[in-house]
């Protein structure tokens, strides 16, 4: 059995004595989604340690019963977030999906689908292109209207997820290189991520923008590949190594830290030094921060934006990687923004990487309540720092007919720079 410390990777399965910290006292139960929406013990933290620690020691099997109950976790790391012991519930139930798909590999046609398509930026974007050519020949509008999709529910989710409308400059790369404007600060790279530059290029160029105009020249490496994070929540280990190795070497050495402003990237990319035995990768884990910590204490001119906000905590932002003051902090400072309090803001949306897709009526239950939450804020805008979070939410706001825009924060932090140059010029 693995006995993981820093440097050497897990190999077998997930640590004894991380299994053993968590002392059952339940406080995580009223933080999990799954536990808060079907109400059962095996579906909580609690219950799904109990299982991986009886399938650890030798005393079950991996058996169908423990794989359905590991397989509904949304992988959210709430219950890391309120554990007084310390129990890194993430990585053990990572690795315990690591041993399940090298004993029992599992694969049905949507998994099939899923990691052929989404970890590669080149795929997604030819994707796309053919759902393009569907929605302008009307076939979506006849779908939708049809009804057809309502008996093949996981297909039927994968199609409500797309915007009606795709950013007009989804497809044009941004340029490799932005140099710093004004005091120049250093030099960071930027991921662009496998779907986010082909579904929101904007928020990455908005990113780089601003991050520019806090002084960094910003690196672009256009050949970057995924970050493995979807293989690496699903337990395929050995893919998720081998991109993490091509991410790490597609960034050149002189960088002095790589940018995310996808929640679930960053925390993967972070935790890069748990899974890799190897000098890039323990680097990269070590250099990598999220938009929102670089731009924390930079000076930047914000112009006024007369605009109620709300702000949705994206799991592996509040949970994975404990950034919740930064965000809120950017927002607050555009003068003219309200930013207004979210009633259980770090509960998942049900977006969770693909889990809308895989287990699309728990996500439904969990959009549900995510979005009349929304609704009771008044907020004509919902800011959120993760790809999967924008989508999920517009989707729920677009089918509850709730007139408001979702956004990534430095959308906004980008109008304001805007409105700031108007005023000036």
């Amino acid at each position: 059995m693995s006995t993981h410390t820093h440097g050497a990777p897990p190999t077998n399965g997930p640590s004894l004595a991380d299994l053993r910290k968590c002392v059952h006292c339940g406080i995580c139960l009223p933080q999990c989604p799954t536990y808060v929406t079907l109400g059962e013990e095996m579906d909580s933290p609690r219950g799904r340690i109990y299982l991986m620690r009886a399938a650890a020691e030798g005393r079950i099997g991996l058996t169908e019963t423990l794989t359905h109950h590991l397989d509904l976790c949304l992988g959210c790391r709430a219950c890391e977030t309120t554990c007084p012991s310390g129990v890194p519930f993430g990585r053990l139930l990572e690795e315990t999906r690591g041993r399940i798909e090298r004993e029992t590999p599992r694969r049905g046609w949507l998994d099939r689908v899923i990691y052929a398509v989404f970890p590669d930026p080149t795929r997604v974007g030819r994707a796309l292109r053919l759902h393009d050519l569907y929605e302008r020949s009307g076939a979506r509008r006849l779908l939708r209207t049809s009804r057809v999709l309502d008996r093949f529910p996981r297909l039927r989710a994968l199609e409500a997820l797309a915007p009606d409308r795709r950013d007009a400059r989804a497809g044009t790369p941004l340029p490799e290189f932005i140099p710093a404007a004004g005091k120049r600060r250093g030099r960071v790279g930027l991921l662009t991520g496998c779907v986010q530059r082909h579904l929101y290029p904007g928020v990455n160029r908005d990113t780089a923008r601003l991050l520019s105009l806090a002084g960094w020249d910003v690196v672009i490496p256009a050949s970057q590949p995924c970050c493995g994070a979807l293989e690496l929540h699903a337990g395929r280990l050995d893919t998720f190594r081998a991109r993490a190795r091509d991410l790490a070497a597609a960034f050149p050495a002189d960088v002095d830290w790589i940018v995310t402003n996808a929640a679930g990237c960053g925390s993967a990319m972070k935790e890069y030094d748990h899974w890799l035995d190897a000098p890039a990768a323990r680097r990269m884990a070590l250099m990598t921060k999220d938009v929102s910590e670089l731009l924390a204490d930079a000076e930047l001119a914000l112009g006024r934006l007369d605009v109620t906000v709300t702000y949705h905590d994206a799991c592996h932002l509040a949970h994975g990687q404990r950034i919740r003051v930064e965000p809120r902090a950017l927002l607050r400072r555009i003068p003219g923004l309200k930013l207004v309090d979210l009633a259980e803001s770090d509960l998942c949306c049900g977006s969770a990487g693909v889990y809308n897709l895989q287990h699309p009526e728990i996500a439904d239950q969990l959009l549900e309540r995510k979005v009349a939450r929304i609704a009771e804020t008044g907020a004509r805008v919902i800011a959120a720092g993760n790809l999967g979070c924008l989508m999920q939410i517009a989707k729920g706001c677009r089918e509850r007919g709730l007139d408001v825009e979702v956004v990534h924060p430095v959308e906004l932090l980008a109008r304001a720079a805007d409105r700031a140059v108007e005023v000036s010029s």
